[in-house]
């Protein structure tokens, strides 16, 4: 039986989301094949292996103050090669075969715990540490689809320093690189909506800057595009499978944190409400952009489909998408005839398939 380490909460904005993807893949997993060790990363990032929590205790945040919980360790010391347990009774090591990180967001999708994992030798599913770096900024990821010849909106970045040197001047610059109204604000490195905000004009472009910059030292700033918002789940290594694309059609403004996560109001279409030539390049898209940053396991990759002529356009990548029960990527691989517990054991298999992490 397989030694799996499930890390889920972790030190970022999108802790409680991380909360309730892991209760949803622990609720799913094969218990006849692995050994499920949760292991739970708080808010101010100490570890904890929680051998005795049910999912509802991830799910509503108890499990912090279970009894039985350990802290623990994993350290980069590949003689170990899995979970340095800190019990009473004194140290216990817990050799892992494979590592799975349900962590949204910075510590988590960034190639920091992918670093990690990569110095223990341990495998763990999602993108290795490049492709984790370069998805999660969106600045980086926009050069490298560019590369690949997929259409994105029209974009500036502003730094952190320019907008505190002169704030006016950082916001018509960016408002001139773009040239129409309205505009998104969006940290370069945060995910599920958080930080992200729509500018009408001047004033509303620099109360969205001085919001995002709580976020991140980098910001986008995005072309509005009038289309409807269209996700893709790509799964595998060298020879990646795109899904159907599947359509969000937001009950709020556009696809925020409360939207994604809180409003239940919002409407899933799978397939999307797409022509079939769209289709055809929307997956096609989603498959270059995913191997153009070097992903190997999963990812969901984000577009729009103008509402005027159907051209595809690239929005984002999530490398660790969420898992919840609403989310997206596993609906869109259900609807392939792909159940979450057959998900789950592909995306286990990928982590230490041929073309795993290089």
């Amino acid at each position: 039986m397989m030694n799996l380490a499930i890390l889920f909460g972790g030190v970022s904005n999108e802790h409680e989301i991380s909360l309730l993807s892991a209760a949803a893949v622990l609720r799913n997993l094969d218990r006849g094949k692995y050994r499920v060790l949760p292991v739970g990363i708080t808010r101010e990032g100490k570890w904890f292996l929680c051998e005795s929590i049910d999912p509802g205790q991830v799910e509503d945040g108890s499990w912090e103050a279970t009894p039985g919980i350990v802290p623990v360790l994993l350290p980069p010391d590949r003689g170990i090669h899995g979970l340095y347990v800190l019990r009473e009774s004194g140290a216990e090591v817990i050799a892992l075969d494979c590592i799975f990180p349900v962590l949204h967001g910075a510590g988590g999708e960034d190639g920091t715990i992918q670093g990690l994992c990569t110095l223990a030798g341990i495998p763990f599913v999602g993108p290795g540490v490049a492709a984790s770096a370069v998805s999660m900024d969106k600045s980086l990821t926009k050069l490298l689809a560019a590369q690949a010849g997929v259409r994105q909106a029209a974009y500036a970045i502003v730094s952190a320093h320019d907008f505190r040197r002169d704030p006016q001047a950082a916001a018509q610059a960016a408002a001139s690189a773009i040239g129409s109204w309205p505009v998104f604000v969006k940290p370069c490195s945060s995910g599920s909506s958080v930080g992200v905000a729509a500018a009408q004009d001047e004033a509303q472009l620099l109360a969205g800057l001085e919001e995002a910059f709580r976020w991140d030292a980098k910001v986008l700033v995005e072309e509005f595009i009038d289309g409807q918002e269209i996700e893709v789940a790509v799964l595998g290594n060298l020879s990646p499978t795109a899904s159907l694309a599947g359509e969000i059609a937001p009950a709020q403004e556009f696809y925020t944190f409360d939207a994604k996560y809180r409003d239940d109001s919002s409407k899933l279409y799978i397939p999307a409400r797409i022509p079939d030539a769209a289709m055809e390049t929307v997956r096609a898209a989603a498959v270059r952009v995913y191997q153009a940053l070097g992903c190997e396991g999963l990812s969901r990759v984000d577009f729009f489909c103008t509402r005027d002529t159907h051209e595809i356009v690239f929005n984002e990548i999530n490398t660790i998408p969420g898992f919840t029960s609403i989310s997206m990527y596993p609906k869109l691989f259900a609807h392939e005839g792909i159940g979450f517990t057959r998900l789950l054991d592909l995306l286990i298999g990928f982590a230490a398939g041929e073309g795993a992490h290089g």
